[in-house]
């Protein structure tokens, strides 16, 4: 009876196992990022945000590979020999897969669009940890949100239902109105040119149905509506399904405003010297096109005046405006004097 009784004491003091350990840590680390996220007196969301997410991951990947028998320590064996050397850090732990490695393994459960949205979280992490990005937070809220439902569609599929966060975040009251902000580009601060270089190439480097997978970056349009059904009035947000009339006019004329929007007019160099020199400026030339980009840095990508196509640097119609309020301003040098 009292081995019966000790063992019965063991079983009592046995605790989670270590993949409920990784998944209890996993999803805290999910709720912390959002809750900085949320947090309207937070000034490093972004940045806070990823880490944290990126550990939340981590954490549940683990528990999968756990879970499969996969090792996710680093280790070396020798050629022909089952025996396996694993890392360890200075202090004697074990050194275990990185996101980055996780996502690298023919073992990954998850689909090409979750994983870019994560490599590319990882990407913008190193290139903002050592100082503050202006913009990070908006900018890439997209991407931020399809990690987020990323996060709970795969911790529910791999875990069961039970390990849901769903429930646990609701509709952030707001300050502003879900109407546009002010978002030209007068009013948004650039990137920095490393930030706007990094999204610039790794968004390229991207498939078509990649970069438009909704796993990849969440968007939705959002139309203020006065509603007489009682039973909407007081819902801060009314769904449409996509297949529906309204869904499907919504979507078609949304994609047409978005190529007019997308598409913007790009001009080479010569164009920009031809136009001036139209004008009236006929003293502007290529040089002093060339002077007037590298004193104001304006390939810069940062800066929004240009982008680089195949090779070719093309200028925006904001780069155009620039030139030309230059050239007003000196048009004693550009503009020659009557014999």
């Amino acid at each position: 009876m009292r081995q019966i009784s000790e063992r019965g004491k063991m079983a009592r003091r046995r605790g989670p196992s270590i993949k409920g350990k990784l998944l209890n840590k996993s999803r805290e680390a999910a709720l912390n990022a959002v809750q900085t996220f949320n947090n309207p007196v937070t000034t490093f969301r972004a940045e806070t945000f990823i880490v944290l997410m990126v550990i939340a991951w981590t954490y549940m990947l683990h528990a999968y590979y756990r879970q499969e028998g996969v090792e996710y320590r680093h280790y070396t064996s020798n050629a022909g020999s089952k025996r396996r050397r694993f890392a360890r850090t200075k202090s004697g732990a074990f050194k275990y897969w990185e996101l980055e490695h996780c996502l690298n393994e023919k073992e990954c459960p998850l689909d090409s669009p979750t994983k870019s949205n994560l490599r590319f979280l990882i990407g913008l992490r190193h290139e903002i940890e050592h100082h503050m990005s202006a913009g990070a937070d908006t900018r890439f809220s997209s991407r931020y949100l399809a990690c987020c439902l990323n996060y709970e569609r795969y911790i529910c599929e791999l875990f069961g239902q039970h390990h849901s966060l769903g429930a646990m975040a609701a509709f952030t009251l707001q300050f502003r109105d879900l109407s546009l902000a002010d978002t030209s580009e007068e009013a948004v601060e650039p990137l920095p040119s490393n930030v706007a270089t990094y999204i610039r190439d790794f968004d390229a480097e991207l498939s078509d149905d990649e970069i438009s997978s909704p796993y990849f970056r969440r968007r939705f349009l959002f139309i203020p509506i006065v509603t007489n059904k009682e039973a909407q009035a007081d819902e801060v947000i009314e769904f449409v399904r996509a297949d529906s009339e309204l869904g499907k006019a919504i979507k078609r004329e949304y994609h047409q405003i978005m190529l007019k929007e997308v598409e913007r007019p790009k001009k080479l160099p010569g164009e920009i010297v031809s136009l001036m020199r139209e004008e009236g400026y006929t003293g502007f030339n290529m040089h002093h096109h060339t002077l007037l980009w590298k004193k104001l840095d304006a390939k810069n990508p940062g800066k929004g005046y240009g982008v680089l196509v195949a090779g070719t640097w093309y200028w925006y119609e904001r780069w155009l405006d620039e030139v030309r309020k230059h050239c007003a301003s000196n048009t004693a040098t550009y503009i020659p004097s009557s014999p």
